[in-house]
Formats: C-alpha cells, sequence, structure tokens
C-alpha cells in the first residue's frame, strides 16, 4: 500500500487521507492505492462508511502533478487517465456512504475525488475549481460528467470553460457541497455525519445509493421498476429482519451487513 495515502478505521468508519505535501497531489502510486483500498473496504462488511480528507490545513488536494505531463508523453497521459478514472470510479461505487471533508484548496483531480464522494462538507477558506482547460487540459476523472450532475449545464461551463474558482459560500449556494464549517472541522463534521450511518441498515443504505445513482444512467421510467425489485429483494437479507424486529421490540438494531 501506498504511503502517499493513510487508512485508519474506527468502528463502522474509514477515514483516507491524502498525504502528499505541500499539495496533497495524486500520483499513479497513490491512484492505484485508493482503488485497491476501497475495493479491500468493500469486502469488509463492519465498514459502513468512508470519510476522505487532506492533510494539513492548506490543501484538501490540489489534483494532478503537471510535471507528469510537461514533456507531452501521450503514453503517460493515457495511462494517468486510465488509473485517474479506475481509482474515482470505484470510489463513486463504494457500498457505503462516503464523505469528501474537504478541508482546503480542492483542485482538478482533487475536486473530482470529492464529486466521486456521496457528499461534500467544506471549510470556510476552502476554494474549488477545476481549472484542466487553463493548462490545456481537461478533467478526465469524472469530472466534466459528476460536477453537471451536482451543479447544472451552468455552472458545470462557467467552471471548466471559463476556469471559474468557487469560495465555499457559493459552492453551498448552487449545491457543489452539502455544507460548510468553520476552519478545522470539516473532518469532524464529517466523521459525525458519518456516525449516523451505524444507526441504517447497510443493506438498506447499499440498495438506495444504487437507485439514486441510476438515475444519472437511465430515466425514471427505468428507475421504478428497479427500486421495487431491491425493496423485495432486502426480504433476502438478515438486517431487513433485524431491522424491523428491533423497531417493534423497541431496541437498537444489531446490523450483520448480510
Amino acid at each position: 500500500m501506498s504511503d502517499l495515502l493513510k487508512l485508519n478505521i474506527e468502528g463502522h468508519i474509514a477515514q483516507i487521507t491524502i498525504a502528499n505535501p505541500p499539495a496533497n497531489t495524486w500520483t499513479f502510486e497513490s491512484l492505484s492505492a485508493l482503488k485497491t483500498m476501497v475495493e479491500e473496504l468493500n469486502q469488509n462488511k463492519a465498514v459502513y462508511a468512508l470519510v476522505i480528507t487532506g492533510e494539513g490545513e492548506k490543501f484538501f488536494s490540489a489534483g494532478a502533478d503537471l510535471n507528469v505531463f510537461a514533456d507531452g508523453d501521450k503514453g503517460m497521459a493515457s495511462d494517468m487517465a486510465r488509473v485517474f478514472g479506475a481509482a474515482f470510479e470505484t470510489l463513486r461505487d463504494f457500498q457505503g456512504v462516503s464523505i469528501a471533508a474537504i478541508n482546503g484548496y480542492a483542485m482538478g483531480g482533487g475536486l473530482e475525488v470529492a464529486l466521486a464522494c456521496d457528499i461534500r462538507i467544506c471549510e470556510e477558506q476552502a476554494q474549488m475549481a477545476l481549472p484542466e482547460a487553463k493548462v490545456g487540459l481537461l478533467p478526465c476523472a469524472g469530472g466534466t460528467q459528476n460536477l453537471y450532475w451536482l451543479v447544472g449545464e451552468g455552472w458545470a461551463k462557467r467552471m471548466i470553460l471559463c476556469g471559474e474558482r468557487l469560495k465555499a459560500d457559493k459552492a453551498l449556494q448552487i449545491g457543489l457541497v452539502e455544507e460548510v464549517v468553520p476552519k478545522g472541522e470539516a473532518l469532524a463534521a464529517a466523521m459525525r455525519l458519518a456516525e449516523q450511518t451505524a444507526d441504517q441498515s447497510p443493506s438498506s443504505i447499499s440498495a438506495c445509493k444504487s437507485l439514486i445513482q441510476a438515475g444519472r444512467d437511465g430515466n425514471i421510467n427505468a428507475a421504478l421498476p428497479l427500486e421495487r425489485e431491491k425493496f423485495v429483494a432486502l426480504f433476502d437479507t438478515k438486517d431487513q429482519k433485524e431491522g424491523v424486529n428491533a423497531f417493534l421490540e423497541k431496541r437498537k438494531p444489531v446490523w450483520l451487513n448480510e
């Protein structure tokens, strides 16, 4: 595993810290490690939530190290695009709830990793942008698609085509983030929200998440039958029986993620 990412698991919550100072940039190594970490967390039935943050006070992540692309090597560009996509798509499909605790600048691939999460909490001093076009590149790790789904076509074009950088208050206003907190408090806020998942059935969370995201790939008429199908499928799980019986017995459920 990479030294550029730090993994810690406490109870039902996993925390991944991007640790590549000074700007917490992504490398081939760290992107490969992220994919592997998330895949392994998917196999851990005790983990219901994942929080991602950046080490230090200034950067969540500044994205890719542009030195990698300085010589115009097309093969290297292809390799980096592939590993960026694989890592962030795996994160997007994490079985539980993923929360980005944005503790500073989130630029390029740094914002794209946050866009791949289910929920984003940022600190008041944070700034966000997808500035790739300013250096002759484009967002290649889901940015053009995920940003559009969150903020709509107009703001996606302002950020990507016009290179607009957003402060926390504007990001909250347009729906790019779900919450803004004081400096130094993003991680704690994300952990509190992650703790709420322990009250939810992990089987239900996984099914609900897949249905919510299905709206991106199809239309409502296709998603509604799938919603009913997944509802019935939950009756094959132990968590369904536990959840209903715990409610009727007025006790806290003990989830098995089975």
